[in-house]
């Protein structure tokens, strides 16, 4: 049996907290064998009344007996005790679901399978089983053409590389690239689907070859940053940072379900606002946080980012739900959604500052010389 599909998996995240937040109900929906009267939906209904169309009490107690539990670690194996892997996309900014994941599935593993886009199916992971943090995709030539574009490892891909009238100068080919290098891929569509070319924006590296097809992890996408002055703080060097910090937290019991950020330069010098969403391994209770410990957290994140960077503060609330409808409602697609990692829509601001239930700050001042 296979938990998921094909999405990312901070939709997995977002199933568990709608099914934690409703099993009492689903539950009562399976003992009396009646749907709850909010669900009008003709198409769901019919789904459901085909499972649904008797009383079933024994089922109804030992969904209670495992969501009763003082901790949920490992409840997608316990509620769907068949289950045999997780599928989810985990790469690129999806990796910081991962801790989640794995507390959630009780050591199940979590497969990533396709490397994709609305545009075409660029790759395949040929070891499914390997850990999430390892995958690399083997591109398929059959798909689309692929094109790439060459990145200077020590240069920050967020800036403008090549003015796009000279592209064509350096671009190579499938068959060209180089293990270790750092590409910009670019994709032109098959003829049946339209003749386009796009700039995807995805940044990737070379990690090998399987037979004489190149693979590629997904590293992350350009122009996501942060910045308040001349430092430039890339998607990849945020997620590398919280989660360095949350070392200080993880021997506590407490894992990030999810987090995001936006710089604020209303003050001088200018700051980065972190928002994180923190859950305990053991129970539902929401967790105490410890002064000492946060303000911890804050100098580690601080001292993980960019040289020029000379402030951080770092805030902390307990649920994106909110943040997530009002992507929702802005035209964001739901199986695609994954929370924002900078944000600059003063609306998802003040829904996120409206939130928050703690705030610490770093009491040090950056050391330069690390």
């Amino acid at each position: 049996m296979t938990y998921g599909g094909f999405q990312g998996a901070s939709y997995d995240i977002w199933v568990i907290k709608f099914f934690k937040e409703n099993w009492q109900e689903m539950s009562s929906n399976i003992r009396t064998g009646q749907m709850s009267d909010w669900i009008t939906d003709p198409n769901c209904k019919r789904a459901v009344s085909l499972i649904l169309s008797k009383q079933m009490p024994d089922l109804a107690d030992s969904i209670d007996r495992v969501c009763q539990e003082k901790s949920w670690e490992g409840i997608i194996k316990k509620i769907w005790p068949r289950t045999k892997y997780v599928m989810a996309i985990i790469t690129g900014s999806m990796a910081q679901y991962i801790p989640a994941l794995e507390v959630y599935t009780g050591g199940l593993p979590v497969v990533s399978p396709v490397y994709g886009s609305s545009e075409a199916v660029f790759g395949i992971n040929m070891k499914p089983l390997c850990r999430p943090y390892d995958v690399s995709y083997t591109f398929i030539p059959n798909m689309a053409y692929y094109e790439f574009l060459p990145i200077d490892n020590h240069q920050d891909p967020n800036c403008t590389i090549r003015k796009d009238a000279h592209l064509k100068d350096h671009i190579v080919d499938l068959a060209n690239v180089k293990i270790g290098q750092h590409y910009e891929l670019l994709v032109t569509t098959r003829v049946l689907s339209g003749l386009y070319r796009y700039r995807m924006g995805d940044i990737l590296l070379v990690t090998g070859f399987h037979n004489i097809t190149p693979q590629f992890k997904f590293v992350q996408r350009r122009n996501v940053v942060l910045s308040i002055d001349t430092d430039k703080t890339t998607e990849q060097d945020l997620q590398n940072a919280v989660t360095i910090a949350m070392h200080i937290l993880e021997p506590l019991g407490l894992f990030l379900l999810d987090y995001s950020s936006y710089a604020d330069t209303s003050s001088i010098p200018g700051h980065y606002v972190l928002f994180w969403e923190l859950q305990l391994r053991s129970n539902d209770d929401f967790p105490v946080l410890d002064q000492v410990n946060m303000e911890k957290c804050c100098s580690l994140v601080e001292q993980s980012l960019d040289q020029k960077y000379k402030l951080l503060r770092n805030q902390s609330i307990r649920t994106f739900n909110v943040l997530m409808d009002f992507y929702v409602s802005q035209g964001t697609s739901l199986n695609q959604y994954k929370t924002p990692k900078n944000i600059k829509s003063e609306k998802a601001i003040e829904i996120l500052d409206s939130r928050v239930v703690g705030k610490f700050y770093s009491r040090e001042v950056p050391n330069q010389d690390s």
